[in-house]
């Protein structure tokens, strides 16, 4: 059967601006733009996939990348964490103004669909762990006017919002407290400000305490099935029900770590196991509740992907799974913008 042609894929999360970032680069914006040999995301390579656009996060390092005693990574403190993000945030900023129209930050649903319209890579600026914010959230409103429209609150670590899910495996997510007070502040701020709360480094406790707080349909950006693979980074079936009935979405993480159903970080996993999930959530909450969410420069992908320009191998394999041309859009990029269009606003 001849795959489809490329489908427009706007992807949940990427860590590209966190790659772009880290020391030893002469000029990684051009690099971007030109194409470049590492990474799983440039232009060229979003280009050839049919890579739209997407969740471009902003991630701190912790200051060391070994747990404590508790199995916790400690958080970068507020001020280097604030430097940190105005840095990255910068990138993107960069990136836009060298780029002749052909990357976009774009600040609401009606911005990325104009992107996608005239082929532009569609931007969204987000934050993964909330530590460049302090306790009266100051620089959260700073940061909404200069183009934040997505955050997590957490990546998985402790900080003065919530404690974020472990990596551990096998695991259920119910790991440590929920939201702190000023965590719940924040969540209302979000909700204000129409930023899209991402669930993904949640542990349950956050998850549920955000559930019950928010007004906006609850998204996780880059989660799997726990079902499928009982990673604590992924979500359990009564938590799919949540997101579903609020009219949420789950973005499905390509990591092989939260594919596979034996906790082995594999690159020789299959693109099926990707597809795997995205059925066994499509039936859990029906099609409208499941996309795509890379995690692109932030995790071991399936070999078989490479990088952003292998994503038609994809999308022929939801084709050869049975999935038709109407329900391939929606996973792809329609349901992204459906709940990007009902939190951010038009």
């Amino acid at each position: 059967m001849t795959p489809f042609s490329p489908v427009p894929v706007f992807d949940g999360h990427n860590d590209v601006l966190s790659r772009m970032y880290r020391p030893g680069q002469a000029d990684a914006v051009g690099g971007f733009l030109e194409g470049e040999a590492g990474g799983h995301i440039d232009l060229p390579r979003a280009h050839a996939g049919g890579l739209a656009g997407g969740l471009c996060a902003v991630y701190v390092s912790s200051p060391t990348m070994r747990p404590d005693a508790n199995g916790d990574f400690v958080a970068p403190a507020q001020p280097q964490a604030l430097n940190d993000t105005m840095a990255m945030a910068r990138l993107l900023f960069d990136l836009e103004a060298r780029s002749n129209g052909a990357v976009s930050v774009c600040r609401s649903a009606a911005d990325i669909r104009s992107s996608m319209d005239k082929g532009a890579f569609a931007a969204v600026l987000h934050i993964e762990g909330l530590e460049a914010v302090g306790n009266d959230l100051d620089a959260l409103y700073v940061l909404h006017q200069a183009g934040l429209r997505s955050l997590g609150p957490v990546w998985s670590r402790p900080n003065i919002f919530a404690h974020g899910v472990p990596f551990r495996f096998p695991s259920s997510p119910d790991i440590g407290p929920g939201l702190t007070e000023v965590g719940k502040d924040l969540i209302r701020a979000c909700n204000a400000l129409n930023i899209l709360v991402d669930l993904s480094h949640m542990n349950e406790k956050g998850f549920w305490d955000i559930a019950a707080l928010s007004q906006a349909p609850l998204v996780a950006s880059h989660s799997n099935a726990h079902a499928l693979c009982p990673h604590s980074r992924n979500l359990t079936d009564r938590q799919l029900d949540a997101i579903r009935d609020t009219g949420g979405l789950v973005g499905i993480n390509f990591g092989v770590l939260f594919l596979r159903d034996d906790g082995v970080k594999n690159p020789q996993t299959p693109v099926e196991r990707i597809v795997d999930h995205v059925a066994y959530i499509a039936d859990r909450t029906g099609i409208d509740h499941v996309g795509l969410g890379s995690d692109f420069d932030g995790t071991t992908v399936p070999e078989e992907l490479v990088d952003a320009s292998g994503l038609p191998r994809l999308i022929a394999a939801f084709e050869a799974r049975g999935f038709d041309r109407d329900a391939i859009e929606r996973i792809a990029h329609r349901n992204w913008l459906s709940v990007l269009e009902r939190t951010l606003g038009h």
